[in-house]
């Protein structure tokens, strides 16, 4: 009768006693599975307690990642059955650096929801996790620069504005006539819009008029923004406390920031006038109204008076 104790599931011994949590034992395993042909992986029982212990032990690994324990299992088996693991002078660590890529591109695939394939090329990976617009408390939009883009046109300055008011000036032909008749026009809807939220009639008209004028001299719209904006003189004359006059420019001009250049709060008024944009759609701007709006000269001596 046979004096041999069964080898207990948990032992990490292989039938002649080598234990398989070493480099010697393990790299004799896989020798011996590997000579035993396909199948022997799905039948031998010590091939399922070093798969159960793999899992165990790549555990920490997986989690880091993100990952469930039998993924970092899997990713071992596909190196324990290669020839590079079974000759290498220590096999745990030819597996354990291969885990540990398979997890870090697995994770980046599950982030760019792309294949594991796919997130191993560099030009694929450099790229950041897709992201919800609403991910963030500023939108996207405002400052990315994928984002940063102008609206074409056929003028010479690139600025919307000042070729109109100029191309007026030029005393040619019908296309002057209509470019002159829509800066005109985008003057009348600014003061328009000015006027329905809150400021006197006069006040602006001069205001926007006196930008209007600044625009056409100086032949770009940030340009125009920092010389009124330095320019007290004019203030004083119109009568527009700083605060309002500020928020005119802003509104009138746009943000002069670079980060804003594609956006409504970039192009102002003028510009969103003439690239097509109505007083109706300019009036369903929350923002805009607002800004506009809060900063009418006189609006604040009213405090939190309702209408």
């Amino acid at each position: 009768m046979s004096t041999r104790t069964p080898t207990h599931p948990h032992t990490a011994e292989d039938e002649g006693g080598v234990d398989f949590t070493a480099s010697d034992g393990l790299r004799a395993l896989l020798t011996r599975l590997h000579a035993a042909g396909p199948g022997a992986w799905s039948h031998d029982p010590v091939a399922a307690e070093l798969m159960a212990h793999t899992a165990e032990k790549y555990e920490p690994l997986a989690r880091k990642h993100g990952l469930d324990p039998w993924e970092a299992a899997s990713a071992a088996f596909k190196v324990m059955i290669t020839r590079a693991a079974r000759e290498a002078r220590d096999p745990w660590a030819v597996i354990t650096h291969a885990v540990r890529i398979t997890c870090i591109f697995e994770e980046r695939a599950q982030g760019l929801l792309c294949s594991v394939h796919q997130a191993r090329r560099p030009h694929v990976s450099a790229f950041h996790d897709p992201e919800r617009f609403s991910d963030r408390e500023n939108p996207l939009v405002d400052y990315h620069p994928a984002f940063h883009i102008t609206d074409p046109h056929n003028h010479d300055t690139g600025d919307a504005e000042t070729d109109s008011a100029s191309a007026g000036s030029d005393g040619g032909g019908r296309g002057s006539d209509r470019a002159c008749m829509s800066a005109g026009s985008a003057a009348e809807d600014a003061i328009a819009l000015f006027t329905l939220l809150g400021w006197e009639p006069a006040t602006a008209r001069a205001g926007v008029e006196h930008v209007c004028g600044a625009l056409t001299k100086t032949g770009a719209r940030q340009a125009a923004y920092e010389t009124l904006r330095r320019d007290k003189h004019a203030r004083v004359l119109l009568d527009i406390p700083r605060r309002s006059w500020t928020a005119l420019l802003r509104a009138l001009l746009g943000n002069p920031h670079p980060a804003y250049a594609a956006t409504s709060t970039g192009r102002g008024v003028l510009r969103r006038l003439l690239i097509g944009e109505t007083l109706s759609v300019l009036l369903r701007d929350d923002d805009l109204i607002l800004t506009i709006s809060l900063a009418a000269p006189g609006h604040h001596d009213h405090g939190g008076e309702g209408s």
